[in-house]
């Protein structure tokens, strides 16, 4: 008996990288799986079908059940019809993880219009627009369901030359957490993790170079996304959940005690007190 059995998971991006290991992990406990994945280079460049078709080959040779799905999340046509993919191979959708992503980055002020759309279109759109497809259809079948964004700590923290890409992550945990509120009536959780991996969109930045990557392997990841995806996190929504490697925690929104001025405030009396009012404790 699997975490998983008899659920129909949705993975986008899953040709490579978190994607293409999250696939394999939610099969070995038991889920159908959609592999999502255009086929596309780091930019967003090309198609090529064969990228998922040969995680499917994979996962159908160790005798799990497992079909492809070569449709765009920056397009409402293709959020749906990756969601007709689960449902005409598989009868139902129980579980998105919205992994889909691609890179153009550029310092803010060199960048294009054409390359924030571009990033923003595939992260935050294709989260909203797949995630509404998929949230009718766990509506439709009563049984709840799980929604699994990704985020990641360039949107909130921050990371130089990714304005367009922060922007959409940053973007995706406030999703993440309106979907919780209005989903929950539904038993439908959603959470988002921001994974630090390496893989190919990170493999080549400065500060993996010299290091010992397999204490960032991707595989790392999966007990989170098993749990998240499970029946095990009923009871957890609208939490944004950083991994890296063997390190989980929760990104939190805090709020200082702040200061209060009886006779109101004046820009000289905010200096004078600034220190206080971003001190948290």
């Amino acid at each position: 008996m699997g975490l998983l059995d008899g659920k129909v998971a949705i993975i986008t991006g899953a040709g490579a990288g978190l994607g293409r290991s999250y696939a394999f992990a939610l099969a070995k406990e038991g889920a159908k799986i959609v592999v999502n994945d255009i086929g596309c280079g780091l930019a967003g460049e090309g198609i090529d079908s064969t990228v998922a078709d040969k995680v499917v080959e994979e996962l159908k040779n160790m005798g799990y059940e497992a079909v492809a799905s070569y449709d765009s999340v920056a397009e409402r046509q293709g959020a749906q019809a990756i969601v007709k993919t689960a449902k005409d191979a598989f009868g139902a959708v129980d579980i998105l993880i919205n992994n889909a992503g691609i890179l153009r980055d550029k310092s803010f002020l060199k960048m294009t219009d054409e390359n924030w759309q571009a990033v923003v279109d595939v992260h935050l759109k294709g989260s909203f627009m797949l995630s509404q497809e998929a949230a009718l259809v766990m509506k439709e079948q009563g049984r709840g369901g799980r929604i699994i964004n990704v985020s990641s700590l360039a949107g909130l923290i921050g990371n130089f030359g990714q304005s367009n890409y922060g922007s959409a992550k940053a973007g995706i945990a406030g999703l993440t957490r309106v979907l919780a509120v209005e989903l929950g009536r539904y038993d439908i959780t959603v959470n988002a993790v921001a994974p630090v991996a390496v893989t190919r969109m990170t493999e080549n930045l400065p500060h993996f170079q010299g290091m010992d990557k397999s204490i960032l392997a991707p595989e790392l990841a999966n007990p989170m996304l098993l749990f998240l995806a499970s029946d095990l996190s009923d009871h957890i929504s609208g939490r944004i959940i950083g991994l890296e490697g063997n390190h989980y925690f929760v990104y939190k929104m805090v709020k200082t005690p702040g200061v209060k001025d009886s006779e109101g405030w004046s820009p000289e009396k905010i200096l004078e007190s600034w220190n206080k009012i971003e001190e948290l404790n």
